[in-house]
């Protein structure tokens, strides 16, 4: 590569990139950052004093934009603010204590916090500012020399509280949480999709490799890769939809079939579950040969003839209700993770609210089959 190209690269760097966000979510983070500083400043003037709570607002500014802008970010969790003020204040008030409040002692403290919150895991860029103020914090004759301290503390539980509610309540969940992995066998067996393909272990490593810190938690990095693999694997396989490869001759039973009629059916048309539908032929359950096997398996023992036999239930009073259903439209590679990984064996289709057919294991297996013969074509 000759010197110019490199300087013309050099020069691109320079340029954002493209946001990946909407026009609603800069609102709401933009309002949710002034909420929370008004309220955490307004706080600590109320505790503390006016001086001292300007006198941090600077960091608080910045660390607003983080946990309200950004609240996906390692940057941004709970402990991210927490465990930086704290080490902050640490530092700042030990330099200040043990050597002067000076320009050096500041850059110092900002050293010194740097290096503490980064084995702990608590890297927050605004924690450096606090670290500055702690230094240069005013203590006016009368007033004890714990209060800045003490500000900080309170600062970062107001603002951190502040996020906390606010996000939550416009649906931005926070702090990030890791979904439970679904285990539908109740074994120490890892999900069909995660026992190949990319692991945990193989997220460390490239991470590792990298050296340099990146402001993703490995979840949200897991996530984007996963869904990367997804768009990459419908671009392979063209445009295949549920309404191509599903079942369209519909074996049902209604809600007062009996359980012998129910396995009479699953039985003669080998299926694995029987779609339930009330007399307007409206989906409003299903049902599964564990379902039907179920109640067989309990069966009371016989009492003396006092007792009247109770009637076996039917299907309705078996059956799953409400339906996880999916779209005629939706893409097959949308369904290979909820066939896989969630314990179900076939999915209802719906167009317009009406079931429509039934989409397999089988059905998918058969479509990744001819995308599989495509490229060897």
């Amino acid at each position: 590569m000759n010197t110019p190209s490199r300087l013309h690269q050099w020069c691109i760097a320079f340029l954002p990139e493209a946001p990946h966000t909407r026009p609603r979510e800069w609102l709401r983070a933009a309002l949710g950052a002034s909420l929370g500083f008004v309220f955490t400043t307004w706080l600590c003037g109320q505790l503390f004093g006016p001086q001292l709570a300007v006198h941090f607002s600077g960091p608080l500014a910045a660390s607003a934009v983080l946990l309200f802008a950004v609240s996906s970010g390692a940057l941004a969790q709970p402990w991210s603010i927490l465990g930086s003020y704290l080490c902050a204040t640490l530092v700042g008030v030990l330099v200040g204590h043990l050597l002067d409040h000076s320009l050096l002692g500041a850059a110092l403290a900002i050293g010194l916090s740097l290096l503490l919150m980064c084995p702990l895991r608590c890297l927050h860029p605004p924690g450096g500012a606090i670290a500055f103020c702690v230094v240069f914090a005013p203590v006016a004759p009368g007033i004890p020399a714990w209060h800045p301290a003490m500000t900080v503390v309170i600062a970062a539980l107001g603002l951190l509280s502040s996020a906390l509610i606010y996000n939550n309540l416009t649906g931005m969940r926070y702090p990030r949480q890791t979904a439970p992995a679904a285990d539908a066998h109740h074994t120490r067996d890892p999900l069909p999709g995660e026992r190949v393909g990319i692991r945990d272990t193989d997220l460390d490593q490239a991470l590792d490799e990298l050296g340099a810190f990146v402001d993703v938690t490995r979840e949200d990095l897991a996530m984007i890769v996963k869904s990367t693999e997804r768009y990459a694997l419908r671009r392979s396989m063209g445009d295949i939809r549920a309404g191509q490869v599903m079942s369209r001759d519909l074996i049902c039973a209604t809600p007062g079939t009996s359980i012998k009629q129910g396995l009479h059916l699953l039985r003669h048309h080998h299926l694995k579950a029987l779609p339930i539908l009330d007399h307007k032929q409206q989906l409003v359950g299903i049902v599964s040969l564990s379902d039907l096997i179920a109640p067989l398996h309990h069966r009371p023992a016989k009492r003396l003839g006092l007792f009247k036999r109770r009637p076996r239930p039917r299907l309705g009073e078996l059956m799953s209700s409400p339906v996880r259903c999916t779209d005629v439209d939706t893409h097959v590679v949308d369904l290979i993770g909820v066939l896989s990984d969630r314990g179900l064996h076939c999915l209802p289709v719906l167009e317009n609210e009406k079931l429509v057919g039934i989409i397999t294991q089988t059905d998918v297996i058969a479509a990744l089959q001819r995308d599989l013969l495509a490229h060897f074509d």
